[in-house]
């Protein structure tokens, strides 16, 4: 990626995450400072404490999470938003979420498919993105991963037509539904 060399970007995983990570990746020089923080973030103590020291450090932080939540239990999500929202300079958050109805879908395909024990899939929440809204963050924007496919021509075509019908996140419930949200804090 084409980064301001005065950005400092943090990624934090799981330890087996960066080491393959840093393997595959080893030939490559960041445009920016990089920092790899290994940690599991559903460790709470250990995650406000990093987020602490993160928050101390900088003055505009945004957090994407990408493929985190749906790993974690409605409780877990809760706190990591509370946890997040807590710091001053955390933002912006980007994540991607999942509907009821997907979620089932992938367990049952995924564990038909591989036919070994996988990570369990756990969080969809029933009212999309507005769960988030409880936990200190405003929803500033939600875009459809299927329409967003469609635009930039990644689909099947039964997949694009299927991407012509309407959509409501908020009320997806057992339909197939995913898609990626920004939330702001409040004070912004």
């Amino acid at each position: 990626m084409d980064l301001l060399s005065s950005l400092q970007w943090v990624e934090v995983d799981l330890p087996e995450i960066l080491g393959y990570k840093e393997r595959i990746l080893s030939n490559e020089k960041p445009k920016c400072p990089l920092e790899r923080v290994r940690l599991d973030l559903s460790d709470t103590a250990a995650r406000r404490e990093l987020f602490q020291t993160l928050g101390n450090t900088g003055q505009k932080a945004i957090i994407i999470s990408e493929g985190l939540l749906t790993y974690l239990s409605e409780g877990e999500v809760s706190t990591l938003a509370e946890d997040l929202a807590r710091i001053g300079s955390f933002q912006r958050w980007i994540f991607d979420i999942a509907s009821p109805g997907l979620l089932k879908m992938i367990q049952k395909n995924t564990h038909a498919q591989f036919d070994v024990a996988v990570a369990r899939l756990k969080f969809a929440p029933a009212n999309g993105p507005d769960c988030f809204l409880a936990h200190g963050w405003k929803l500033l924007e939600v875009r459809s991963i299927l329409k967003t496919a469609a635009k930039i021509n990644r689909l099947t075509f039964f997949m694009r037509l299927i991407s012509l019908l309407p959509e409501n996140p908020a009320n997806a419930g057992s339909r197939p539904w995913s898609g990626v949200c920004l939330v702001t804090a409040p004070a912004d």
